[in-house]
């Protein structure tokens, strides 16, 4: 059977087409049940998209099902090959997929282009390391109680798992959890963001040329109520990214039928830069941390606790830097628009609050926000209980804090409900004070870097979720163990049965402390 996506209806170009009157650029709309998407940078329509309701959610959970025996039954061989062909077609045509990540999302070219590398990557070991990690095994059994029986470790996919995917990196994050979940075994149903559909759909719908037979893969489209239709429709599992009062109110409707489910929540990752640091390598990372993307990266370097020997140098070189940037609506720009106009009065009252309250701005400040875009700015100065330090600003600013020492860096940067990733700079206490961060990912000089390595699991803590993605983790995570014993001979020392005698109690008891009781 072959499958077919249901096409947006045609749109003009979205480098000359014209918003409709009283349509604010970037902002979704549903009009008509269809879901219309465009430009943040000119308000163009890029696509137009038919809304899934809860008869067409489950509709397309029904068929995932029937087609999660066929894939499952591919085999690790056969899942990977497909993937691996999903993965060459799509590097064969990434120029197209630049083209639309610009258009809907407004993402400069070098970051689309980075984004759709680490997301390709991540297809490749997800499908060559499948296997490695799935496959049957035997394990250690218990030679003292149960010597006649074998273990052997098993996984099982889940069957069908719902992903709902964020728009700030609508196809390195989904990916994290889609691939893998295919890798696994899994048929999957994913919902795009609503800021992100055509983006979505080029990648789901190359998928479908690779695997034609069966609806392995699908794509519905809405706002939040067609991701709370996914949620309730029967998956397997949830993959969620997205905030974290959102991502409570998906585990809270999972709970109803205690469905499991990932969350990815967020972060407001902190930076430590000690006194051994390379201070030049350590402000290059800190401006790309911070500014690429426009900022809107969940692990983006968001607050830097600076060691005080080292303050004014490091801080010099970050604003000598960021100062460079070039923000504007073409693809070879540094930073380009913020996606979510929304995101843009976060911004403005993040930067408003931590001036009001004693911060300045080392670079930027109020005048730097120029909806769509925000120009790259650095505050100091801010008290550690502003939203600009405590909250997820998700845009192209950055606080820098003098410290004392590495210790009351680690305590600062602990202080907060977030712990997705984090990054030090330094030589001799870098590896220490990576591990006391309370994050589930730390890089040492370098930012970002665990993202990029897909044999390293992600995810975080606290508000920032829990489940993990990438590796063999992310691997495990769309699987279910199951634990087999099997006989293989007969039981020279019964135990778990009544035939066993007064001698045969004594004979465990005896063993129990040879083995044990030394």
């Amino acid at each position: 059977m072959t499958v077919q996506t249901s096409p947006p209806t045609p749109s003009a170009d979205p480098a000359h087409g014209v918003p409709a009157a009283g349509r604010t650029p970037g902002v979704p709309e549903i009009a008509n049940g269809e879901l219309i998407s465009t430009s943040p940078n000119t308000g163009a329509e890029v696509g137009r998209f038919p809304v899934a309701d809860a008869d067409a959610v489950a509709a397309a959970v029904s068929r995932a099902r029937a087609a999660s025996g066929w894939w499952r039954d591919l085999g690790f061989s056969g899942r990977r090959e497909r993937l691996l062909r999903w993965r060459t077609v799509m590097t064969k045509r990434l120029p197209d997929l630049l083209a639309v990540m610009h258009a809907e999302g407004g993402k400069p070219n070098a970051d689309a282009l980075l984004e759709c590398v680490a997301a390709i990557d991540h297809i490749a070991w997800s499908a060559r390391n499948a296997k490695r990690v799935l496959r049957s095994r035997r394990v250690k059994g218990n030679l003292m109680l149960l010597p006649e029986f074998a273990a052997v470790l098993e996984y099982e996919p889940f069957g069908v798992v719902g992903v709902i995917g964020p728009w700030n990196y609508p196809i390195l994050t989904p990916m994290g959890s889609i691939t893998y979940a295919l890798a696994a075994g899994n048929a999957v149903v994913f919902k795009p963001s609503e800021y992100t559909p055509a983006i979505g759909r080029w990648y789901v719908d190359v998928f479908v040329e690779v695997v034609p037979e069966h609806p392995v893969l699908q794509i519905v489209y809405g706002a939040g109520e067609t991701g709370a239709h996914l949620v309730r429709s029967g998956v397997d599992k949830v993959a969620f990214t997205g905030s974290p009062r959102t991502g409570r109110k998906i585990m809270a409707a999972c709970a109803e039928t205690l469905t499991p489910v990932l969350i990815e929540g967020g972060g407001k990752d902190a930076m430590i830069v000690d006194t051994d640091a390379d201070l030049d390598t350590a402000a290059s990372a800190c401006v790309w941390g911070a500014m690429t993307n426009a900022g809107q990266t969940c692990v983006g370097i968001e607050r830097v606790y600076v060691a005080e020997p080292v303050y004014d140098a490091f801080l010099g070189k970050v604003v000598e830097r960021a100062s460079k940037l070039r923000v504007g609506p073409d693809a070879d720009a540094d930073v380009g628009p913020i996606t979510m106009p929304a995101q843009i009065d976060i911004i403005r009252r993040h930067i408003d609050d931590a001036l009001s309250r004693g911060g300045r701005a080392a670079l930027g400040g109020p005048d730097a926000v120029q909806p769509p875009f925000v120009q790259p700015t650095v505050l100091v100065d801010v008290p550690e209980d502003a939203a600009a330090v405590r909250e997820e600003t998700f845009g192209p600013t950055v606080t820098i804090k003098r410290v004392a020492s590495a210790d009351e860096a680690v305590a600062l940067a602990n202080a907060v409900s977030y712990g997705l990733g984090g990054a030090v700079f330094g030589k001799a206490r870098a590896m220490a004070v990576a591990r006391r961060m309370r994050t589930g990912m730390v890089s040492i000089n370098g930012t970002l870097s665990f993202a990029g390595l897909p044999s390293l699991p992600f995810g975080g803590v606290g508000d920032s979720g829990f489940g993990r993605i990438h590796g063999d983790d992310g691997l495990r995570e769309f699987a279910r163990s199951k634990a087999i014993a099997k006989r293989r001979m007969r039981s020279f020392v019964p135990s778990t049965t009544f035939d066993r005698t007064p001698r045969h109690i004594r004979l465990i008891g005896r063993m129990v402390r040879l083995i044990h009781g030394r």
